[in-house]
């Protein structure tokens, strides 16, 4: 079976059983009360989703497993050297990989015009599984090209790229689910992947907070960079997620969404924590 089918068939597997997996749990354990019903959200939320699909698809019209098996004879990547082991360079492949979804994400609340486009996923009144899937369609494109580019200078893998896609899917759901690890499971699995409690600080309605706990799959960029925080600062019951100002029903409408970047007043991002402060 090619690569591309491979790829196409195990993403939307796992896509669909992740979600559904979450969305289980989140029934059964919420952690927080939703201020609109689960099947609204998903269905505002699930067609933005199928916009931006549409949109990248379109314009790129590859997936990262096509853009590293048309790179993988580059002889020039920077990690397809001969003297490197297969598994060494898959490894890697993921590693690097989920550090750009760091740095990209840290870019986008960093840069002015960059954070309008990003304040839609961060605008969400609540914060479930279904938030994963509230991105506007610049930031899709824009994210992807930064990872094609990297795939391609670095002529990755297919197969690193493949897991590292893998991985990246289950974990766009699991961390924004709507519910809580048990204190026995979530200490040690903190140290190794984001765990929803993590990327829940995030998402916090406070300016210091958002600029926090970035990474995607693997806490250990925040820990490097000092942007990692362990709870937030009212407490994960006193916190609040989302933006101020769009505590509301609007910010669920579909026009609002893909409009937000380009609205008239904006609130610009201006980190006011010391990164000291993080740790």
């Amino acid at each position: 079976m090619p690569w591309e089918r491979i790829e196409s068939y195990s993403y939307w597997i796992l896509f669909a059983a992740t979600f559904l997996g979450v969305a289980v749990w989140e029934s059964f354990r919420p952690k927080q009360k939703l201020s609109a019903t689960p099947e609204r959200r998903w269905g505002r939320h699930g067609l933005v989703l199928l916009i931006c699909t549409v949109i990248s698809v379109g314009l790129y019209r590859a997936s990262p497993v096509v853009v590293a098996i048309a790179f993988a004879g580059n002889r020039y990547g920077l990690l397809n050297k001969p003297w490197i082991p297969f598994a060494v360079r898959c490894i890697l492949a993921v590693l690097l990989l989920d550090f750009v979804k760091y740095a990209t994400h840290w870019a986008f609340h960093s840069v002015s015009f960059l954070w309008r486009v990003h304040q839609v996923h961060h605008s969400d009144p609540d914060f479930d599984v279904s938030t994963a899937a509230r991105v506007h369609p610049i930031e899709v494109v824009l994210t992807q090209g930064a990872y094609f580019a990297v795939i391609a200078v670095f002529a990755l893998p297919v197969m690193g790229v493949l897991i590292a896609e893998l991985v990246a899917g289950f974990q766009s759901f699991f961390e924004h689910a709507n519910a809580s690890l048990p204190a026995w499971a979530e200490r040690p699995l903190r140290r190794f992947i984001v765990t929803p409690d993590m990327h829940r600080i995030h998402h916090s309605e406070e300016i210091g907070e958002q600029f926090t706990n970035y990474g995607e799959t693997f806490p250990w960029w925040d820990q490097l960079f000092r942007t990692y925080l362990a709870a937030p600062a009212a407490g994960y019951e006193g916190m609040i997620v989302g933006l101020k100002g769009y505590q509301n029903d609007a910010s669920l409408g579909m026009g609002f969404m893909l409009t937000q970047p380009f609205l008239r007043e904006r609130k610009e991002p201006a980190s006011t924590v010391a990164p000291a402060e993080h740790t």
